[in-house]
């Protein structure tokens, strides 16, 4: 086995996975007793949140840094262009071995193998599916690997199989070059072809009778019929998660290896729409965002406002690479280890395909603005918006009470509309009209 000095990277990444599933957020549940111990021997991050709240966007902004409407990747079905730089081909500069097991949703070729020039740079291992959710099911599917060859699994938990993929691909390093594996599940995001969510048999049970969050009690949607599943997604999901961490400590290889744990975007189970995501409120965008291992070992919770857009620059951080001028977030190692003085105070996020909106979230509130003559679907931006919501998260953290119209509330919004404007400008969007709503 080789030498190396740089630490391993995993990002390990769920799908549509809400942040109060994880205990360690105050939850109080035990669905998340291995996150819970990661959490308390790494850093929290209790404000983290999706830049984009829907599949492929989303990712987009983790590989790149840069926002949807930067790359054309504003929507699902749009592919991530075979000449971004990604987090994959910097660090792959910077000497590790980049690879990816699971979901990609950045190539649209759904049930067919990802060619390499649409790997996003991850080169030196690939065990994938564009579309996992197309090529598999709960108990059985299918992946490519590098050399385009179907690599099957049958009667095994779906989020099982992927972590088996993943103990594999870490028992057979050699060392010689440090890793950046992007491992990343389908659960807890529902079966498309079948309309449900299914967790492990069984599982469903243990969660038959635990307690709704409070933004979907009294709502409308399917959370009466997929809660609980949902639960059990979770509940495997950190049962996996410690498998990796056994693996890893087995291996030899914790006291050099980081753990990124987080999210794509949350879900609200059809209560905000008629889908699962796509909208401003806590339930899209917030997520679980926690990391362990070398240099996050403080047992801290962070306040400050994180976003899927400071991942890419967190991982170039810990690599020892430069982070681009272009890449809008900042470096989470950086923020931890006492070398940012300024952190921002908001969060900006695009929203696409149920319409075309921007939001801006601050400690204490939501404002978000939306373009009634554009089409989510073909649209990427609008020169006017109107106002559509705002929360104050203080009084109202379930998002019952759109201020929205309410004259008491005028110079809040004209405040958060001045700051969104200023986060489209530096996202190089073009400053809009944003018309008051009242």
């Amino acid at each position: 086995m080789g030498q190396q000095t740089k630490p391993n990277i995993i990002i390990f990444f769920t799908d549509q996975q809400r942040w109060d599933t994880v205990g360690c957020y105050g939850t109080h549940n035990d669905i998340t007793p291995n996150l819970d111990k990661a959490a308390q021997n790494g850093v929290r991050f209790q404000n983290a949140f999706s830049c984009q709240p829907v599949c492929t966007p989303a990712r987009a902004c983790i590989q790149t840094g840069r926002f949807g409407t930067e790359t054309g990747v504003f929507r699902n079905r749009r592919p991530l262009a075979p000449d971004e730089n990604t987090i994959a081909k910097i660090m792959r500069n910077e000497g590790y071995e980049a690879g990816y097991i699971g979901k990609w949703h950045l190539a649209i070729t759904r049930d067919k193998p990802v060619p390499l020039k649409l790997r996003g740079g991850y080169e030196e291992f690939w065990l994938a599916s564009d579309g996992l959710e197309h090529t598999t099911h709960p108990y059985e599917g299918l992946l490519f690997d590098s050399q385009n060859k179907k690599i099957t699994f049958k009667d095994k938990y779906r989020a099982d199989a992927i972590t088996d993929f993943a103990i594999d691909y870490l028992r057979t390093r050699t060392l010689e070059k440090p890793f950046f594996l992007f491992l990343s599940y389908l659960e807890p995001h529902h079966q498309n072809d079948m309309e449900k969510f299914v967790s492990p048999d069984g599982y469903a049970e243990k969660f038959k009778d635990y307690p709704v969050p409070g933004d979907l009690i009294d709502q409308e949607g399917d959370w009466r019929d997929g809660l609980a599943d949902y639960y059990g997604m979770c509940k495997r999901l950190d049962e996996n998660f410690g498998r990796i961490n056994d693996e890893i400590e087995a291996l030899g290889l914790k006291d050099n290896t980081i753990i990124i744990y987080t999210s794509d975007h949350g879900c609200h189970f059809k209560t905000r729409n008629s889908e699962y995501k796509r909208s401003c409120h806590e339930s899209s965008i917030r997520i679980p965002l926690i990391i362990s291992g070398p240099g996050f070992e403080s047992g801290e919770v962070r306040e400050e406002l994180a976003s899927l857009i400071d991942i890419a620059p967190t991982v170039i951080d810990i690599g020892g690479a430069s982070i681009p001028e272009y890449m809008h977030g900042k470096s989470l190692k950086a923020l931890v280890d006492g070398e940012v003085y300024s952190w921002p105070e908001n969060v900006f996020i695009q929203i696409s395909e149920t319409g075309v909106a921007r939001a801006i979230r601050t400690g204490r509130w939501k404002y978000c603005v939306h373009a009634p003559d554009k089409d989510g679907w073909k649209d990427s931006g609008s020169k006017v918006y109107l106002e559509e919501f705002l929360y104050d998260l203080e009084s109202d953290p379930h998002e019952k009470v759109n201020l929205i119209g309410n004259q008491d509330y005028m110079d809040i919004c004209n405040g958060l509309a001045e700051a969104l404007k200023i986060k489209m400008a530096e996202a190089g969007e073009e400053i809009p009209v944003i018309l008051r709503n009242c």
